[in-house]
């Protein structure tokens, strides 16, 4: 279940993404797959080249690729921090207390 962020964020995630832009979008988040974690940063692009290659920087695999309507990794824990320092985000890791 996502929740904390508002409608026009996700929308413009979802747009960025369907233009084939590197999208990033963090948000609440539970799981009880993962009861340690409370937050999750969605990295998504329509383009499956391209967000293969921006995830072989951070060590992410492409078949952690979710193959959706919005391709996307899931991102959480350590490198979800790692990723959001790394790409200037420090916003989402003040927001979502990461």
């Amino acid at each position: 279940m996502a929740f904390g962020i508002r409608r026009k964020e996700l929308m413009n995630w979802k747009e960025s993404v369907k233009r084939g832009e590197i999208a990033i979008l963090t948000h609440y988040w539970e799981d009880e797959r993962f009861p340690a974690s409370t937050s999750v940063t969605k990295v998504g692009c329509i383009n499956l080249d391209q967000l293969s290659k921006w995830g072989e920087k951070y060590q992410l695999k492409p078949e952690w690729i979710h193959r959706s309507s919005y391709p996307h990794f899931d991102v959480f824990g350590k490198k979800q921090k790692e990723i959001l320092q790394k790409e200037g985000l420090q916003e989402q890791i003040n927001r979502f207390n990461i």
